[in-house]
């Protein structure tokens, strides 16, 4: 190093005009304001992410929303619960769509799950988060599937098209026409009318519909499938299995008594000879043990201890 470089790195340290690192050491201690640092949030246990997650979003309500001390909480929220999206991504692994596109999907529910919680409401953040994650997810499914194959450019003209639908919508207090559509968009009558051909291949009607002479189904309950909301919850169950059977005796019984027979505390405790307190403690560690297994985004360990 020459002796004019050294001396004007010195010149500029001395100035403090390149501490970036101090000033993100700075930024965290604020943010955390006594709270534990974590290193590697990606990579910390379900159990223990549960735990961060709770001190951290009291936290992130004491913050100034749009300040570095609110960004970095927020951020480390995210990357604490990514798990939680993963885990959720693998109900829809069958379907055509990439699993990195619906796992950036479920992110953008998780973001506006940690924005909207409120933790004085006294409920885990994760039994709060889930549905929003999977809603997004299937908002994501059900705006963009098709029902038909139809080239990308007439996908993008779609979008495009009810975009400005709803722009012009506020601005006239009607429905656009397609001459007006098309003049928003600078674009000539047919290349709109094609648009809207192509939006047809967006769902798909039932064969055995009725359809009356101007094309409105008589019989719209009747159709070639329908979901069935039940589905979801077999990968569920399947997840379940391995995870349950790694309990020992006395938890598989338990949950067996409660679930299976719909057996009260008190009644489980009878058959057992424990208290009903006892019974609380025991099933609340039970659940929380399968919680942990069910968001946990990989193999649980082989064997557990039966407490």
């Amino acid at each position: 190093m020459s002796t004019r470089t050294a001396r004007t790195n010195r010149t500029a340290s001395s100035t403090g005009t390149t501490r970036p690192g101090s000033e993100a050491a700075a930024v965290r201690r604020e943010a955390l304001r006594g709270l534990p640092e974590i290193d590697r949030p990606s990579q910390v246990s379900t159990d223990d992410a549960q735990t961060l997650s709770a001190s951290l979003l009291t936290r992130l309500r004491e913050l100034e929303e749009g300040t570095p001390e609110h960004a970095y909480v927020r951020n480390t929220l995210i990357e604490l619960n990514l798990s939680l999206v993963r885990f959720a991504a693998r109900r829809f692994r069958n379907r055509p769509e990439q699993r990195e596109d619906i796992v950036q999907v479920g992110t953008i529910g998780l973001i506006k799950a940690i924005d909207r919680f409120d933790p004085t409401r006294g409920i885990e953040f994760s039994a709060f988060a889930l549905p929003t994650v999977v809603g997004e997810m299937k908002r994501f499914f059900r705006d963009t599937s098709w029902a038909v194959r139809v080239p990308r450019r007439l996908q993008e003209l779609r979008v495009d098209m009810a975009k400005a639908a709803d722009v012009l919508e506020q601005r006239l207090g009607h429905r656009p026409t397609r001459a007006e559509v098309a003049a928003h968009l600078d674009l000539p009558e047919d290349r709109v009318a094609e648009g809207e051909l192509a939006a047809h291949g967006y769902t798909a009607r039932s064969l055995d519909v009725t359809v009356a002479e101007d094309d409105a189904p008589r019989d719209s309950s009747r159709r070639l499938a329908t979901a069935e909301p039940a589905y979801e919850l077999i990968e569920d169950f399947e997840s379940l299995k391995p995870l349950i059977a790694r309990l020992g005796e006395r938890d598989r019984r338990i949950l067996s008594l409660r679930f299976g027979e719909d057996l009260t505390q008190a009644e489980i405790g009878e058959r057992l000879g424990l208290s009903q307190m006892h019974i609380s403690r025991l099933l609340n560690r039970i659940l929380d043990e399968l919680r942990a297994g069910l968001l946990e985004d990989g193999d649980a360990p082989d064997e557990t201890t039966d407490s």
